[in-house]
């Protein structure tokens, strides 16, 4: 073969393997393969910036399938309706979650599928998987805005506690002063003095404190004893009462039928008090005239007795004369 066929036959070969590459690459990015595969969607508020081809990932693992639309929804506008499609074996449940997400900050996103219980069941192709909002870097921005006043405020707050901290810290240095360390070690020091010159008399009245909770134990034993003893009497008296019941109801009825009794008599004789009051007030001047008439007789009788005998008072003697 002369070289310049040779040369030409080597570039003809370059072309058709250059070729077959590009077709390849073509196939493998458009996902024209044998595979077969199963659809999903799911809705987001806000798509992140992907688009058709972007790739669809399976709890943070390889890629599994890729997006195959994206579509604004027809009865809510505010919805992005994602298409994407996974292999046939993939265990999609029905609680299975669908978020946006980079494996790193400056990553490209992507759909990542969370996986479901395992108690689930798997999704048919075509179902709506629930999903995740996306939450970007703007909407972080925006929430750290949010709160900016709150945390000047809290920050506000932190520096009047350290300021208040600092006032604290300074009359605790105060307070621990050589001075007043030198005080506390004095008082401590009288105190271990008192103790050890009182120790004899801690240590009897510790010990007539044991003797007097050795004598309260029995006090404590009788005290339980009489309460068991005053238990079982209250138990007897119930038994009594309830034993006796009928008798105390009617002695009860029969002392209230009294008192009754007792009541109208009182009534009658006020009634009878209030009726004859001038008449007993009659009576009652004529007891004291006649006590004052017997209180005259009775002196007179005291001074002079002999009016018993005789109705004339006897005669005086007068010396010389006839008896």
């Amino acid at each position: 073969m002369k070289p310049g066929k040779r040369e030409q036959a080597m570039v003809g070969l370059f072309v058709i393997v250059a070729a077959a590459l590009l077709v390849g690459t073509i196939f493998a990015l458009s996902g024209v393969t044998g595979r077969r595969v199963k659809s999903y969607h799911a809705f987001f508020t806000f798509a992140g910036g992907i688009e058709p081809g972007t790739a669809v990932r399976y709890s943070g693992g390889p890629k599994i399938g890729r997006v195959e639309k994206i579509q604004i929804d027809s009865r809510t506008p505010s919805l992005i309706d994602v298409t994407f499609s996974v292999n046939e074996d993939l265990p999609v449940k029905v609680d299975s979650r669908v978020k946006i997400m980079s494996m790193t900050p400056l990553a490209d996103n992507h759909v990542e599928i969370m996986p479901g219980t395992p108690e689930a069941a798997l999704a048919p192709p075509g179902t709506l998987l629930p999903s995740y909002a996306y939450v970007d870097l703007s909407s972080v921005l925006a929430e750290v805005q949010e709160i900016s006043p709150q945390a000047q405020e809290l920050i506000k707050t932190l520096n009047d506690r350290a300021v208040e901290l600092k006032v604290t810290l300074a009359r605790v240095n105060n307070m621990l002063s050589d001075q007043n360390r030198a005080n506390l070690s004095a008082a401590l020091a009288d105190s271990r003095g008192m103790i050890q010159e009182n120790r004899p008399q801690l240590k009897s009245t510790l010990e007539h404190l044991n003797q007097v909770s050795g004598h309260l134990q029995p006090v404590l034993d009788d005290f339980q004893k009489t309460s068991a003893q005053a238990t079982q009497t209250l138990d007897h008296i119930d038994a009594v009462i309830g034993e006796n019941r009928p008798d105390l109801h009617q002695a009860i009825l029969e002392l209230r039928q009294s008192l009754g009794t007792l009541t109208s008599l009182t009534g009658r004789l006020d009634q009878t008090v209030d009726v004859n009051a001038d008449d007993i007030d009659e009576v009652v001047d004529n007891f004291r005239h006649v006590s004052e008439n017997l209180k005259e007789l009775t002196d007179t009788l005291k001074a002079r007795p002999y009016l018993l005998l005789r109705a004339s008072p006897k005669s005086e003697h007068k010396p010389g004369g006839a008896r």
